[in-house]
């Protein structure tokens, strides 16, 4: 495994690891993991280029937020940069995946495609049942402690397929509890765009693969729809029985999607 390292940037101390060689490629990780979640995916990807996968602010072992507002699209911005990275593939899951559509809003210059799996969206009207289910947690957190919201989020209906795979549930359970807890007790300084990314997809312009479990929670799946209907050009791959953690639930198949993506993009500049 490649050694981590860390970058002074934005503000901050950002974890990364760095492989292969050739055209970048970047991978934002999801809410409370963190950059191991992409092991099934960089031996495959290798074969396309440099792929740079790092942990967000509060995440891994990135530093936490301070007091001073900041964006996640500005650190990454600042990462490849330090990187000395011009400009890059950004594939990207849930959390990561709002992070990689508010960058190539900001940076359209600096992406090159987008594959957004199982993604978030700035701006997105959550439902009840995702809304009532998610802020359960966050009061655990501020009420009871970090372990608790923990153990309820990985209990969270966006994990039932995941954790339905032994091999899959131990290690989200590894990242879960390496996780600070940091969102789960404190308020984010984070600020994000206005307006914001959902009603703007009609300016990304690069090529954009969308990527979506069979079996994520409704919300997911409907944000899916939005991103491939509105986002000019983008296709969109369900990946059959798996859930919101695709790529650790069905890696060949969500390999596959990529590269079949990844070969266009090479070949079509």
């Amino acid at each position: 495994m490649d050694t981590v390292r860390f970058a002074e940037v934005n503000g901050t101390r950002l974890a990364y690891q760095e492989s292969g060689a050739g055209d970048p490629i970047v991978l934002i990780h999801g809410f409370t993991l963190d950059h191991r979640m992409w092991d099934d995916q960089v031996q495959e990807l290798e074969r396309f280029g440099r792929v740079i996968r790092y942990d967000m602010r509060g995440h891994g072992q990135s530093d936490q937020p301070g007091s001073e507002p900041y964006t996640a699209a500005g650190d990454l911005k600042a990462l490849l940069e330090y990187l000395k990275v011009k400009r890059a593939v950004v594939i990207a899951l849930s959390l990561g995946g709002g992070v990689a559509l508010e960058f190539a809003q900001a940076y359209p210059e600096m992406t090159r495609a987008l594959v957004l799996i199982d993604a978030t969206v700035g701006g997105w009207t959550w439902s009840a049942e995702w809304s009532s289910e998610t802020g359960h947690v966050w009061a655990l957190g501020r009420e009871t402690g970090v372990e608790a919201a923990r153990e309820a989020w990985l209990a969270h209906s966006l994990f039932v397929p995941a954790m339905g795979q032994p091999g899959v549930a131990a290690r989200l359970r590894t990242m879960v509890t390496d996780y600070s807890g940091f969102h789960f007790t404190h308020d984010d300084p984070q600020t994000w765009p206005d307006p914001p990314a959902l009603m703007r997809l009609g300016e990304i312009r690069c090529p954009t693969l969308v990527i979506v479990g069979e079996r994520d929670v409704p919300d997911f799946r409907a944000i899916a729809d939005a991103l491939g209907e509105r986002i000019s050009g983008a296709e969109k791959v369900v990946i059959p029985e798996a859930g919101h953690m695709a790529t650790m639930e069905a890696p060949p198949r969500v390999n596959e999607a990529i590269e079949r993506f990844l070969s266009k993009v090479r070949h079509g500049g």
